[in-house]
């Protein structure tokens, strides 16, 4: 016989779980990640729903033969690794992501705490999350000297030469220049900069400079993680 209460009840903690990763990839999504709403939804309703199923899915056993309610559960910490390492990318010298995979990675923390029936702990640690990828993250900028518009820009060049014209530029517009990462393809390079500016103005005026430089094509600009 389905007891009714207890449905509703495991229902409800699903739904607190899908709300909670809603919020953090709200954030996500507003600052141009790829993992954003609905990525961080799913990996707190999967986390969830793993969690009810291993307390209340298949039972409590017997004295004899007991069930682990926590062998299920257990495996979303690892599981989630797979797909955090998704989210990190690397080209060149230039790495991106690995707050956004912490953040995968603390979401689903967050369902399993909403799947236990943990509804106040999830809201915190969910706060908590929050507060690291927003005001944390300006505070710590901040206090590097980095409270600036940063950009990933790729760059597509018809001879390495034109490099030296590039940074100029950048370095006309008053732009700090972070890593450089250049790989040969074929006849051409392709070149990822970082770049910092004191105003996305100049950064965009930098973009239509160099726009204008014979053999040199942006390939795309993003904002750096």
């Amino acid at each position: 016989m389905i007891d009714l209460g207890l449905q509703l009840d495991l229902s409800a903690r699903l739904i607190v779980a899908s709300l909670l990763g809603l919020a953090i990839g709200f954030e996500r999504e507003i600052h141009g990640h790829p993992a954003g709403l609905r990525t961080h939804m799913l990996v707190s309703l999967g986390s969830g729903l793993f969690t009810v199923l291993s307390a209340e899915g298949f039972g409590h056993g017997t004295p004899s033969t007991p069930i682990d309610p926590t062998r299920i559960a257990a495996q979303i910490v690892s599981g989630i690794g797979f797909l955090g390492a998704g989210a990190i990318l690397k080209e060149g010298i230039i790495i991106r992501g690995l707050t956004t995979a912490a953040s995968l990675w603390a979401t689903a923390a967050v369902g399993m705490a909403a799947g236990a029936g943990e509804h106040l702990i999830a809201t915190v640690a969910a706060a908590v999350i929050l507060i690291s990828l927003w005001p944390i993250n300006i505070l710590s900028e901040r206090l590097h000297g980095t409270a600036q518009p940063e950009l990933q820009l790729r760059l597509e060049l018809d001879h390495i030469d034109a490099l030296g014209r590039v940074t100029a530029i950048l370095r006309d517009h008053k732009l700090e220049i972070g890593e450089i990462g250049t790989h040969r393809q074929g006849r051409s390079y392709r070149v990822d900069l970082t770049v910092r500016g004191r105003s996305s103005a100049a950064i965009a005026s930098a973009l239509e400079a160099i726009a204008a430089v014979p053999g040199v094509d942006i390939l795309s600009t993003s904002r750096a993680d």
